[in-house]
C-alpha cells in the first residue's frame, strides 16, 4: 500500500457512529473513535494534486455498530460522496454504497495511522481503501479514466489485506468470491478492461452531461440518453456486476429527474434500459413517464 506523492488534503469527510444496537458499553470510546477516523480521512494526503478549500470532496461515513466484544467491533457502514455540478448550486451524488462487513479491532486512544507499503490494522486499511475509492470516482467524473491511479491503490490494499494475518471477522470484505458486493468485487470490476466503456460513460454522464446542463440542457440530456445503454451492455455481459449497482444506487432518482422533461424517445430508451437492469425500482422509474 502506498500514498501517491504529496499534496493538499482532498476530503471533507463527516463521520457518524450509531450505537443504538449495543448496551452497557462505554460510549465515550465512540467519541474518540469518531474524532480519530475524521482526522485520518481529512488530514492525510492521498494524492499529489492540490485542492483548494472549496474543491475538497464532500463525503460522509455512517458506521452502525452491530456488536462490540472487548476491542472487536462488528459494524456496517454507509458511504456517500458528491460533487458540485458546474454552473449550479446542485451537488450530484457520486457514491452511495454500503459495506456490511466493516469489522475491526480498536482500543480507545489508538492512533489510526497509515503506513506506506505496510499493513497495520484492518480499520486503517478499510479507511484508506475508501479514501482512494472516493477520489478515484471523483476523478473519473472530470477526466476519462482519471480515477485509474487511485483504483490501482485500492487493488494494492485489497491484495495486502488478503495476505495479512487478521481475525476471521476482519477478513470479510476482502476475500475473492465470498460475495459479489464486497471490496474485492468492486475493485475487480473497476480494474477489469471489460468495464472500460462503463467508466467512459461515467465521464460522459458527469462532464458532458450534467456539467453542460446550464449551457444546453437538450444536448446534455441527449448525450446521457445516448450513453445509458452501456449499462445494459455491461450488465448483460456480467449480470452479477457490483459496479452497475453502485451507479444506480447513487443515481436512480437523479436520472428520473433528468428525463421527466426528456423527449418521448429519450424517455422510452432510458426507461427500457433501467427496467432491464434494475426492475426492483420500477416504482421510481415509472415517474419518468
Amino acid at each position: 500500500m502506498s500514498v501517491i506523492g504529496l499534496g493538499a488534503q482532498e476530503l471533507r469527510c463527516s463521520v457518524s457512529i450509531n450505537t443504538d444496537k449495543i448496551e452497557g458499553t462505554n460510549k465515550q470510546v465512540f467519541e474518540t473513535m469518531k474524532a480519530a477516523i475524521e482526522d485520518y480521512m481529512n488530514n492525510n494526503r492521498w494524492t499529489n494534486m492540490t485542492y483548494a478549500e472549496h474543491e475538497k470532496i464532500e463525503c460522509s461515513l455512517l458506521i452502525v455498530v452491530n456488536s462490540a466484544v472487548e476491542n472487536m467491533y462488528n459494524c456496517s457502514m454507509t458511504l456517500q460522496s458528491r460533487r458540485p455540478v458546474y454552473g449550479t448550486s446542485y451537488s450530484t451524488p457520486i457514491l452511495n454504497l454500503q459495506d456490511g462487513a466493516f469489522n475491526f479491532t480498536y482500543e480507545e486512544y489508538d492512533r489510526i495511522e497509515y503506513q506506506q507499503n505496510q499493513f497495520t490494522t484492518n480499520l486503517t486499511a478499510m479507511l484508506a481503501f475508501y479514501c482512494y475509492l472516493i477520489i478515484g470516482h471523483d476523478q473519473d467524473t472530470y477526466q476519462r479514466l482519471g480515477g485509474s491511479p487511485f483504483f490501482e491503490q485500492c487493488e494494492l490494499i485489497v491484495n495486502a489485506c488478503q495476505s495479512a494475518t487478521m481475525d476471521n471477522l476482519e477478513q470479510k470484505g476482502w476475500r475473492a468470491f465470498e460475495d459479489n458486493r464486497n471490496r474485492y468485487a468492486l475493485t475487480n470490476n473497476l480494474m477489469d478492461e471489460a468495464f472500460r466503456k462503463y467508466r467512459e460513460f461515467y465521464y460522459t454522464y458527469h462532464r458532458l452531461g450534467l456539467d453542460e446542463m446550464t449551457a444546453n440542457m437538450t444536448n446534455a440530456r441527449a448525450r446521457i440518453a445516448e450513453g445509458l445503454p452501456v449499462l445494459r451492455e455491461v450488465y448483460r455481459a456480467r449480470p452479477a456486476t457490483y459496479l452497475v449497482s453502485t451507479f444506480l444506487d447513487a443515481k436512480n432518482e437523479e436520472i428520473v429527474d433528468i428525463f421527466k422533461k426528456g423527449t418521448a424517445q429519450e424517455k422510452k430508451t432510458v426507461y427500457d434500459v433501467l427496467m432491464d437492469i434494475d426492475p426492483t425500482r420500477q416504482e421510481t422509474y415509472d415517474k419518468i413517464n
